[in-house]
């Protein structure tokens, strides 16, 4: 999940020549939306365009309910790709050899599109991977990109406006099911808040699909198995 922040945001310097900054590389099964299940490689970058990801500006954010650690590389797998080339090595060597199913690669956050560029698709395109991208969709998506997971915010704007998936954590005040039906996506679903009211939240969320049959229940399952 991703944050909004008024102010300050954690974001990669831009270079001519792209320096990738990975938090961490890991493989592991997809746990939420219409992929859940899904064996997959996990990519996520460094930084943010909505929030620093400090713990000291969490009340300065327009959302306060992120519960990722996007901050820095030292993660497991984690560092600086100086070439697009180093960093597609890094992901084919997550992904199990002579499996004989379709290499799966997630690119999150933080807010990946910041990072991934034309190289980098390419390059994984070549190495065999599908590539799926979890945006919060305030940047446009390049093109070459298989799925597109768009995650909107509360109090900013959309401009990925299309793709596969459109993944509504529930509630927020300011971001209601209603803004989004409209939008090019093939599914809607609802992902209750995680937190103290998690349980009131899961039973809100339901009662909305129930009511709402556009939209479908999202769950960490992730969370539940207690994998990464």
């Amino acid at each position: 999940m991703n944050c909004g922040l008024r102010g300050g945001v954690n974001t990669p310097p831009k270079t001519d020549q792209m320096t990738y900054s990975v938090k961490e590389l890991f493989y592991t099964l997809q746990g939420e939306g219409a992929q859940s299940g899904r064996p997959a490689v996990f990519l996520r970058f460094s930084g943010c365009n909505l929030w620093t990801g400090l713990e000291r500006n969490r009340e300065k954010a327009d959302c306060n309910f992120c519960d990722t650690d996007f901050v820095g590389v030292d993660g497991p797998g984690g560092g600086k790709f100086a070439r697009a080339d180093e960093l597609v090595d890094a992901v084919g060597n997550a992904w199990p050899r002579d499996t004989g199913g379709k290499p799966y690669v997630v690119c999150t956050g933080g807010e990946p599109l910041l990072q991934l560029d034309a190289a980098l698709i390419e390059g994984l395109h070549a190495k065999g991977f599908e590539i799926a991208v979890e945006t919060n969709g305030t940047i446009a998506a390049p093109a070459g990109i298989d799925w597109i997971c768009v995650s909107p915010k509360a109090d900013t704007a959309i401009n990925q406006r299309r793709g596969n998936e459109l993944k509504l954590v529930y509630p927020q005040q300011k971001a209601l099911p209603e803004a989004f039906t409209g939008l090019a996506f093939d599914f809607f679903y609802l992902q209750p808040m995680d937190g103290p009211s998690l349980a009131e939240n899961t039973a809100a969320a339901i009662e909305y699909c129930k009511l709402h049959p556009q939209w479908r229940l999202s769950i960490q399952s992730h969370k539940v198995l207690g994998i990464p």
